[in-house]
């Protein structure tokens, strides 16, 4: 061997070694890792709760919700009737538990469709340009601006007994737009970024940009969206039954609270039979509240780095509301005390 080959192999500058394959699972936990502090945790749990409660109704539900006992009217609750009855002797905890179905399966539909139409709007809005984008922005600005109660209402005359999927339909289609817009403003910011500009000049379809570059970034965005469009259906749907527009045969909270309203529970101080399914649909709004609380922290940077100094601080044993820092004297030793 040469000295110059021997001055070259010992100068040669060590190149590093490519970093590993990311594996499935690592991009799936960095994608929802929105859901991982307590807030998010809290809102699931209580969530999961009511839909296991949905999905096993005819097994937990200890009476039919329409079966009368006249000998029972008005009873305060008991050992049989866990929450009472109602004036024709109905039990009021069986009723609640049918009526957590038909909440979630309006809320669910009604999310799904929104979120579906405002993703697929927003997105392609944002990433054209031109009259597709503007066209899309138009569409999405006149449903704003329609109102979804007189529609609901007005679908809801049309049918004698209008099944939820119905209602679901209509509360989704009338409740993407505001999500569309917000989507699509983000994904304005995100086009001109230098990954996406790569995958355009590597001759990417339309499809798999915004499928795989522009919708993991949008995570955070489309799961506050998908909270704040089940918010709206949950309460749409108990507000249309508690005046009456959707049947009494549809029973959900919204129902019961109705048939209590109509029967002057309220005057006649009957807590069992309103307190109960108010207290459902409280539930129901913390879960989703504290849903959006985990996904606003971890959207933020600000909130995101303040939670994480938080519980940094927790675990060391600190006061996270103590005004005061800790300062560490240096003695002249050079030691910390």
């Amino acid at each position: 061997m040469s000295t110059q080959q021997v001055i070259d192999a010992s100068t040669a500058i060590p190149t590093d070694p490519p970093p590993p394959p990311v594996s499935v699972s690592s991009r799936l936990g960095s994608a929802f890792a929105m859901f991982r502090n307590k807030k998010s945790i809290a809102g699931l749990v209580i969530l999961g709760f009511f839909l296991l409660v949905a999905i096993f109704a005819p097994w937990l539900a200890p009476y039919p919700a329409t079966q009368i006992n006249a000998k029972a009217r008005l009873q305060p609750p008991s050992t049989l009737n866990w929450l009472g009855t109602t004036h024709l002797g109905e039990d009021v905890f069986s009723q609640i538990i049918w009526g957590t179905r038909g909440v979630m399966v309006v809320g669910i539909l009604a999310t799904v469709i929104a979120i579906t139409i405002a993703v697929v709007v927003g997105v392609v809005s944002g990433y054209t340009t031109g009259w597709k984008s503007e066209s899309l922005s138009a569409l999405a600005n006149v449903f704003l601006v329609i109102p979804g109660l007189p529609l609901i209402i007005i679908v809801a005359s049309l049918f004698e007994d209008p099944p939820l999927w119905v209602i679901a339909t209509v509360l989704g289609l009338t409740g993407w737009a505001w999500g569309a817009r917000v989507l699509r403003a983000q994904t304005m910011s995100l086009r001109n970024r230098d990954f996406v500009l790569a995958a355009k000049a590597n001759g990417e379809p339309l499809h798999r940009i915004i499928a795989v570059e522009m919708l993991p970034n949008l995570l955070g965005l489309i799961a506050a969206s998908v909270v704040g469009t089940m918010t709206a259906a949950v309460i749409g749907l108990t507000t249309l039954s508690f005046i009456g527009v959707i049947p009494v045969s549809n029973y959900n909270w919204g129902t019961i609270l109705n048939w209590a309203s109509a029967q002057g529970a309220f005057r006649q101080n009957q807590w069992w039979w309103y307190v109960p399914p108010g207290l459902c649909i409280a539930a129901i709004g913390v879960a989703l509240s504290l849903l959006n609380f985990g996904i606003d922290e971890y959207i933020n940077p600000r909130l995101r780095s303040a939670g994480e100094r938080a519980r940094a601080l927790k675990k060391r044993g600190m006061d996270v509301n103590d005004p005061l820092t800790q300062v560490r004297s240096i003695t002249p030793s050079g030691k910390s005390d």
